[in-house]
C-alpha cells in the first residue's frame, strides 16, 4: 500500500520482489479489485503492480483531467519505486493510459495488453454529458446503470453480489475525480498515432461489449503494427470480471511470449531475458477464447501546417458547444453564411475563447449575462448547455440569471429563466 502525494497514484504490489513487473490498470469507476481473479496466476511469473485512479477506491481526490496526466502520475509513482521497465495491461481508461505510455515512453514498456479499449472512446459529447449528470445528480444514476454497461444480462442476473459490488464501486468514487476522468476520455483520440505503438500488443475484447466492442478492437489492431486480437465469448465491457479465467489465460500467454528487450544507454537492444518462470497451464471455465491476428492497415496521415486560429477555434467550439450542435450549424451553412461561420470559428472561438486570461467557467458566466442583456434567447439555450459542460452547476447558472435580473431587467431575466430551466431539465435528468 502507499502514501499518495498529489502527483502520484495509490498502488499495491503482489508477487515475488525479484520478478519482472506487470502493471494492471483499472477502468473508469472501478478499483484495483477488478483484477483480483487474475492476481493468483499472474504472480507465479510477475510482480503485479495495481493502482487506483484518483478518487477511486479511497484514493486521494486529486483530479486528473487528461490521459497524459494519469500516465505521468503513474510514471512518477514507478520512478519513486525504482521501476523502470514493465509490462502493462489496462482495461478501458486503463488501456488508454497504456497506449499513452507506449507512444510517449516506449523504452519503459516491454509488452502491452489493451482490454475493452479504443483509440477514441465514443464521442466527447457523451462523456461531457455524463459529467453534467454527475455534477447535477451525483454518482447514483451512473452507479445504478453501470451493470448494464459492464456485464451481459445473464451474468448480472446470475451474479447479484458482483453486480452490487460494481454499483458500490461507482457510488463511492469521488464525483469530482469521476468528472475529470470523463474529461480525460472526452479529449482522448490517438487514431492517427496508432502506428507509433511499437511494442508487442494484445487487444482483448468481450464479444458482447456494447461500450468498446470488437469494432473498436479491430481499429486498434489495424493501426498498431505488432498487434494481435483476442475476442472472449460471453463477456461484455468488464471482461476480466465476467470471464476471469479466459482473460488470465490470454494475459499469461501474451506476456510470457511477447516481452520486448530493453535498450541500453547507447540505444541498442540489450539482452534482457523475458520472465523465466514456466507459464502455468490455465483451463478456462468457459468456452475457449477466439483469437485471431489482424493485419496492419495504413492510418490516416497527420496534416502539418502553420498554426491557424481556425484549427484551435473549431476544437474549442466543439468542446464548449458539443459536436452535435457544431455539426448541425456547419451543415446548415451555405455560400451566403459560410464565411460568417468561419469568422466565428476563427476569431470568437480561436482567438477569444482560447485566451488564457479567463477560464471557461467565467467566460460562460459573462456570455450568459451578455445574451440576457441583448435579449438573444435563440443563443441562450446553446450557451446554457455550454455552461453546464464548462462546469457550472444549475445553482450557479441560477445565480448568474438572478444577477442579470438586477442589471439587465426583470423581463429579460424572466424569459432567460424559462429557456435555461428547460435546458437544465433536459441535460441533467438521467435517462431511464
Amino acid at each position: 500500500m502507499s502514501e499518495t502525494p498529489p502527483n502520484t497514484l495509490q498502488y499495491r504490489f503482489d508477487g515475488p520482489e525479484d520478478a519482472p513487473v506487470l502493471i494492471l490498470g483499472p477502468s473508469l469507476g472501478t478499483t484495483w479489485h477488478m483484477w483480483d481473479r487474475q492476481v493468483p496466476e499472474l504472480t507465479q511469473q510477475w510482480r503485479v503492480f495495481r493502482f487506483d485512479l484518483p478518487g477511486h477506491g479511497g484514493a486521494p481526490a486529486h483530479p486528473a483531467g487528461s490521459v497524459t496526466d494519469l500516465a505521468q502520475r503513474l510514471l512518477a509513482t514507478l520512478d519513486g519505486l525504482g521501476v523502470q521497465r514493465f509490462g502493462y495491461a489496462g482495461c478501458a481508461l486503463g488501456g488508454a493510459v497504456g497506449i499513452e505510455l507506449a507512444l510517449r515512453h516506449p523504452e519503459r514498456v516491454a509488452s502491452l495488453a489493451l482490454i475493452a479499449a479504443s483509440p477514441r472512446f465514443g464521442t466527447a459529447d457523451e462523456f461531457r454529458q455524463r459529467g453534467v449528470i454527475v455534477r447535477s445528480n451525483g454518482l447514483d444514476p451512473i452507479a445504478r446503470t453501470s451493470p448494464d454497461r459492464w456485464f451481459t444480462s445473464g451474468f448480472a442476473a446470475a451474479q447479484p453480489a458482483i453486480t452490487e459490488w460494481a454499483v458500490q464501486m461507482v457510488r463511492t468514487t469521488d464525483p469530482g475525480c469521476y468528472i475529470a476522468a470523463c474529461e480525460a476520455l472526452a479529449s482522448f483520440d490517438v487514431r492517427p498515432q496508432l502506428p507509433g505503438v511499437t511494442v508487442p500488443t494484445l487487444v482483448l475484447v468481450g464479444s458482447d461489449d456494447q461500450v468498446t466492442g470488437p469494432a473498436e478492437a479491430r481499429t486498434l489492431v489495424a493501426g498498431i503494427p505488432d498487434a494481435r486480437l483476442a475476442v472472449v465469448p460471453g463477456a461484455s465491457h468488464l471482461v476480466p470480471v465476467e470471464q476471469p479465467a479466459a482473460v488470465t489465460d490470454l494475459l499469461v500467454r501474451h506476456f510470457s511470449t511477447a516481452w520486448q528487450p530493453a535498450y541500453d544507454t547507447t540505444g541498442q537492444l540489450a539482452v534482457v531475458a523475458a520472465p523465466v518462470r514456466p507459464a502455468p497451464v490455465v483451463a478456462p471455465a468457459q468456452p475457449a477464447p477466439i483469437a485471431e491476428i489482424a493485419s496492419a492497415a495504413a492510418a490516416p496521415a497527420q496534416t502539418a501546417g502553420r498554426p491557424d486560429p481556425y484549427d484551435t477555434g473549431i476544437k474549442v467550439r466543439r468542446e464548449v458547444l458539443g459536436d452535435a450542435h457544431v455539426d448541425q450549424t456547419l451543415a446548415q451553412a451555405d455560400e451566403f453564411s459560410g464565411d460568417f461561420q468561419e469568422l466565428l470559428t476563427r476569431y470568437a472561438w480561436g482567438e477569444i475563447w482560447d485566451r488564457p486570461g479567463l477560464d471557461r467557467r467565467t467566460r460562460s458566466c459573462v456570455t450568459l449575462t451578455a445574451l440576457v442583456a441583448g435579449g438573444h434567447l435563440d443563443e441562450l439555450a446553446a450557451h446554457t448547455r455550454a455552461a453546464l459542460r464548462n462546469g457550472l452547476t444549475p445553482g450557479e447558472i441560477k445565480e448568474v440569471l438572478l444577477q442579470a435580473a438586477v442589471y439587465c431587467g426583470v423581463p429579460a431575466a424572466n424569459s432567460a429563466f424559462k429557456v435555461a430551466q428547460q435546458v437544465i431539465r433536459e441535460e441533467t435528468t438521467p435517462e431511464g
